[in-house]
């Protein structure tokens, strides 16, 4: 063989050699050049070994690590573990593989939803294996993806072992973080959950309001993504849509961005998600979905005509701290002066929402008893005007 076929079949290997090693071969070209661009942030030996896990992984996960990679913030970028990345993604796929309803999903909701490692700014955990080994089963048997998002949503709570507790260590616990001193607050118990939903492939993001209109509070809780809408969910809840905070929800000021309802992102929205407990915090992605509450309150309100809400609390006993441990979880009554029943309902336990309480609907205004059970055993009634939103605390002693 001649000198100059020799280093043209030479040249052809090399070339053959390189594109087949070539990374971001069949990836769409926007979320490689966007996912080269954020690699090179980092040092070189950080930014090949980046690139090292996207070699080293099935060709066909390349494009999902990229799109990670595109929108990864920079202390990820500069530090997150790399095996850390290499399960997050060979565990999302696992779940695009074992659950029927993963393949259905649109790529961008996949990429955006699913694959995420992280839901806003917790510690980045390795939660898929053990969420895949926990929820997996349950969710195969389930079905389709309604059915599963219900198993998930009634199992969480009893799999985790995780309850609301406002003496958690920090508002944004990761899950191992919430699962080690069983408490978390409405933050980490949203982490949880979309954690959950995530490992078998459920679209699932944190949502939440920086201040109520009333002004009593914040609250963060979930998202799901179902037929291609966006519900509205939380840790172990009733029912899609139908959350105790809606009414709070869907009374946003649009003229006050503190009162908005936002969604989170991992892609860039040109807009930030408001971290309460974190708020120069500019790196978690979020969107304006206020319009969506307010329309939704509305629809229920004409669906269900409830009449005024009178929010009752109740607590161990008078004087006390009314703190969420003093709380207390029993059966009340709301009864006219006919002593009819106007509406009963269930005063919210120390594992609830501190924003979350018992609310009754009155057809008319008037006057009212609020009865419960008392310490000792016997009925207590305890009298309330009711003109308009009513607010009630009973005490047991």
């Amino acid at each position: 063989m001649k000198v100059s076929t020799l280093l043209v079949a030479a040249a052809c290997s090399l070339f053959f050699v390189s594109c087949s090693n070539d990374p971001y071969k069949n990836v769409d070209p926007e979320i490689a050049a966007k996912a080269q661009a954020n690699i090179a942030t980092a040092t070189p030996e950080r930014a090949e070994a980046l690139t090292q896990v996207l070699k080293d992984i099935k060709p066909e996960y390349r494009e999902g690590m990229a799109y990670l990679y595109a929108y990864m913030p920079k202390h990820d970028i500069d530090t997150l573990s790399t095996a850390l990345i290499k399960e997050n993604i060979e565990y999302a796929y696992k779940a695009y593989e074992k659950f029927p309803w993963v393949k259905d999903l649109p790529k961008e909701i996949f990429y955006n939803e699913v694959l995420p490692y992280v839901c806003v700014d917790e510690t980045r955990d390795s939660w898929r294996p053990m969420f895949m080994e926990m929820f997996g089963p349950m969710a195969a048997a389930s079905g389709d993806m309604a059915a599963a998002i219900d198993t998930v949503n009634k199992s969480i709570k009893e799999a985790v072992d995780v309850v609301y507790n406002v003496k958690r260590k920090k508002p944004n616990q990761s899950p191992s973080e919430s699962m080690e001193i069983h408490m978390a607050s409405c933050t980490g118990l949203s982490i949880l959950l979309i954690d959950a939903f995530r490992s078998v492939g459920i679209p699932a993001r944190f949502a939440g309001t920086p201040m109520w209109v009333s002004r009593e509070g914040n609250h963060n809780w979930v998202e799901v993504w179902l037929d291609g809408e966006w519900y509205v969910t939380e840790y172990s809840p009733e029912k899609l849509n139908y959350a105790w905070f809606m009414p709070r929800a869907g009374k946003a000021d649009k003229n006050d961005k503190a009162t908005w309802i936002y969604a989170s992102s991992y892609a860039p929205t040109g807009m930030r998600y408001p971290m309460v407990w974190n708020r120069r915090d500019t790196t978690v992605h979020g969107m304006d979905v206020t319009d969506r509450y307010i329309a939704l309150y509305k629809s229920q309100q004409a669906e269900e005509g409830k009449g005024t809400p009178v929010a009752i609390r109740m607590f161990k006993k008078e004087g006390g701290e009314q703190s969420s441990a003093d709380r207390i979880a029993c059966e009340v009554k709301l009864i006219n002066l006919n002593n009819d029943v106007v509406g009963t309902g269930v005063t919210a336990g120390p594992t609830k929402d501190m924003n979350d309480y018992l609310v009754i609907y009155s057809p008319v205004n008037g006057i009212f008893e609020v009865e419960y059970p008392a310490a000792d055993g016997s009925l207590k009634r305890k009298r309330v005007n009711v003109e308009g939103p009513t607010d009630v605390i009973v005490f047991a002693e």
